[in-house]
């Protein structure tokens, strides 16, 4: 079986540390080595990490941000396989097993994901995703109609040698460093997926992609390094590939109250995707609905 490293990029999630380093010392495919990078938390997270002392490898960094503290990790790791876990998720034992077993079956993979569970902040699960995408999938990570790699920065496992070659984690992204990391060996390998609930992704206040700003400055950055290659078929796809991002991003801006950048995006959007009038001008009739639906519920 190949060798697996575990990287937890850590930054005051002391709370939530110990549920996602429990998950990974309990693996049924034992790894090589855990590593917790404390990004400059101001925490109790040294505190929550000494019981863990001789069975995980701590390294310590001022604050840079997530994509730089899963490079720091992946610089010193020593497996063949680099697997992800962010701090306030967690794994179930069969995961790095299932992976390293269909990444060692088809070693031209460039990356295996899983299936996810989503749980809220107190660990109750919400909803289950099965219906990741294998294959070639770059095109439909730029056109944004469904979902295609699961579970954010917690449930991909990658080579080493293939994590490497394409440069690791965009140190400039935060929310969207994982998409662009994906999309770039999404271009270049097949992507493959465990059709298992193997993780769990904590949805809580502190995540990253509530800050919608920070998400729209990210993938549109990750789009212009996308759409920068000078493939005709990869340019073919720019309209409809924008069309679709703004449309995504007009909604995370409308479901949070900000109208004004979701009529900037919806604008943008129907620059790209004209037939989509009907379907912007119906946010302000499902919302009324919703906030109808919560009154009767409350």
């Amino acid at each position: 079986m190949l060798s697996v490293s575990v990287i937890i990029p850590a930054y005051n999630h002391a709370p939530f540390l110990p549920w996602a380093v429990k998950s990974a010392l309990a693996q049924s495919l034992r790894p090589l080595e855990v590593i917790v990078v404390d990004d400059g938390s101001t925490d109790d997270t040294a505190e929550v990490l000494r019981p863990y002392e001789g069975r995980v490898r701590v390294l310590r960094q001022p604050n840079r941000g997530v994509a730089a503290a899963r490079n720091a990790g992946a610089a010193v790791a020593s497996g063949e396989l680099l697997a992800f876990l962010d701090a306030d998720d967690a794994w179930l034992p069969a995961k790095l097993e299932r992976q390293a077993a269909r990444a060692a079956a088809e070693p031209e993979l460039g990356l295996v994901h899983c299936g996810v569970v989503e749980v809220d902040g107190q660990g109750r699960a919400r909803a289950a995703y099965l219906d990741g995408m294998e294959g070639w999938v770059f095109r439909e990570m730029l056109l944004f109609r469904r979902r295609v790699i699961l579970g954010g920065g917690s449930a991909a496992v990658v080579p080493r040698a293939v994590f490497e070659r394409g440069g690791g984690f965009d140190e400039r992204l935060s929310t969207s460093a994982d998409w662009d990391l994906y999309y770039r060996i999404a271009r270049r390998y097949r992507v493959g997926f465990v059709p298992e609930l193997l993780v769990r992704y904590r949805v809580h206040a502190g995540n990253m992609h509530w800050n919608v700003h920070a998400m729209a400055r990210d993938m549109l950055t990750a789009y212009a390094l996308a759409f920068s290659e000078a493939d005709p078929d990869l340019q073919a796809l720019r309209r409809s590939a924008y069309g679709r991002l703004h449309s995504m991003l007009a909604g995370s801006f409308f479901g949070v109250g900000e109208y004004r950048q979701f009529a900037k995006h919806a604008m943008a959007s129907l620059a790209m995707r004209p037939g989509q009038v009907g379907y912007f001008a119906g946010y302000p009739v499902r919302a009324l609905r919703r906030c109808l639906s919560a009154s009767r519920a409350g």
